[in-house]
C-alpha cells in the first residue's frame, strides 16, 4: 500500500538536508529510527511506494533544482512553506520574507498554484510582534503571494515544556516580553486575519487547534490527500489520521529527526535547543541511510507501518 511522505514536520529538509533526500529517494528508501523506543524502521521511497510528498520549509531555495528532479520521477508534492517575517530575535537564522515570497511565486508558476501551501505560524505574541505587527505583516505578506498560493495555514504558539524554556531564555537575552493571549483574543486576531486572506483570494485555515476556527476558517489538512490527489490525477486512498491530538492531517510517514533544524527559531517545537541542532547539523552524513546514526541499541524492525507522536512535553 502506498503512502504520503512527509518531509518533514520535525526538521527543515529542503533547507538543510536536500541531498540526503534525492540521494535516498534515488536509492529507494530511507531508514528512521522511533524517538520513543529506539526502534528503526526502513521506509520505501520507491515511486510505487508513495503516494505524493509534503515538504515543510522556511527556505527552499537550495532544494529548487532537487524539487526539478522529483518532478521529473513523477512524485506529486505539496510545499507547506512557512513565512513569517519575523525579527531576528524570535528567528535568527531564517531568510528574509522577500526571498521567501520569490520562491514561492517560481515554485507557483513552475508547478501550479496548488502546490505552495503559505504557513504563517507559529503566531507569537510579544513586545516585538504585538497584534498590531501581526496585521500589517500578515497584509503585506498576503498581498505579495496574491495569486501565487490559494490557502494560509495559521496556529498560534503550543507552550510544551521545552518552547517556553525556550522562549524565556531568548526572552532574556534578547530584551523581549511574550505572553500568552486568551482564546477569545485568539479567535478576535483570527477573524481579522481571515478577512485580511480573503480580500487577497486566500483561505485561512487552522493547524490543531479546533477552538481557533473562526467564521470563514477551517480546519487544516496540512498533509491533505485531496490537494495530492489533484496534482497527481488520480485517485489517492489515504485515511486521516493526524500526527497529533487535534491535527486534520491525512496518514503519513514522516522522515525527519528532531532537534536537527539549526534555524533559531525560538517557538519551535521540534528543537530543545538551537545549539544541540547545530552539532547535530554539523555530524549529518548526506550518503546515509539515515538522518542522522541511530542510537546504540537501536533495533531495526521489519514493519514500515510504524508511525511516531509528536511529543507533548
Amino acid at each position: 500500500m502506498a503512502v504520503i511522505i512527509s518531509a518533514s514536520y520535525k526538521t527543515d529538509i529542503p533547507a538543510f538536508y536536500g541531498d540526503w533526500f534525492l540521494n535516498r529517494l534515488q536509492a529507494g528508501y530511507c531508514k528512521i529510527v522511533n524517538p520513543y523506543n529506539a526502534r528503526i524502521s526502513r521506509v520505501p521511497l520507491d515511486r510505487a511506494s508513495v503516494d505524493g510528498i509534503v515538504f515543510w520549509t522556511k527556505n527552499v531555495g537550495p532544494f529548487l533544482p532537487h524539487l526539478e528532479t522529483v518532478a521529473a520521477l513523477g512524485y506529486p508534492f505539496v510545499v507547506q512553506y512557512t513565512i513569517n517575517g519575523y525579527p531576528r530575535a524570535l528567528e535568527s537564522a531564517v531568510i528574509d520574507a522577500a526571498r521567501s515570497i520569490q520562491h514561492v511565486r517560481h515554485i507557483s508558476e513552475r508547478y501550479g498554484r496548488r502546490v505552495p501551501v503559505w504557513r504563517y505560524d507559529t503566531i507569537v505574541i510579544s513586545t516585538l510582534t504585538p497584534p498590531a505587527f501581526h496585521l500589517e505583516n500578515f497584509t503585506r505578506i498576503a498581498q505579495q503571494l496574491e495569486g501565487a498560493v490559494d490557502e494560509v495555514v495559521i496556529s498560534f504558539m503550543h507552550l510544551y515544556d521545552k518552547t517556553r524554556r525556550n522562549l524565556v531564555r531568548a526572552a532574556t537575552e534578547r530584551g523581549f516580553d511574550w505572553q500568552d493571549p486568551t482564546t477569545e483574543e485568539k479567535r478576535e486576531l483570527g477573524s481579522r486575519l481571515v478577512a485580511i486572506a480573503a480580500k487577497y483570494g486566500i483561505r485561512l485555515s487552522v493547524c490543531s487547534q479546533p477552538s481557533f476556527v473562526v467564521d470563514g476558517a477551517a480546519e487544516a489538512r496540512c498533509v491533505d490527500a485531496d490537494r495530492l490527489q489533484e496534482l497527481a490525477g488520480h485517485r489517492i486512498t489515504a485515511r486521516l489520521h493526524g500526527n497529533r491530538k487535534q491535527c486534520g492531517c491525512f496518514e503519513s510517514r514522516d522522515i525527519g529527526e528532531y532537534n536537527t533544524c539549526p534555524q533559531g527559531c525560538v517557538y519551535c517545537y521540534a528543537v530543545v535547543n538551537t545549539q544541540l541542532a547545530k552539532e547535530r547539523f554539523g555530524l549529518h552524513d548526506p550518503k546515509s541511510e539515515f538522518l542522522f546514526a541511530p542510537p546504540p541499541g537501536a533495533v531495526e524492525v521489519e514493519t514500515t507501518r510504524e508511525r511516531a507522536q509528536l511529543p507533548l512535553i
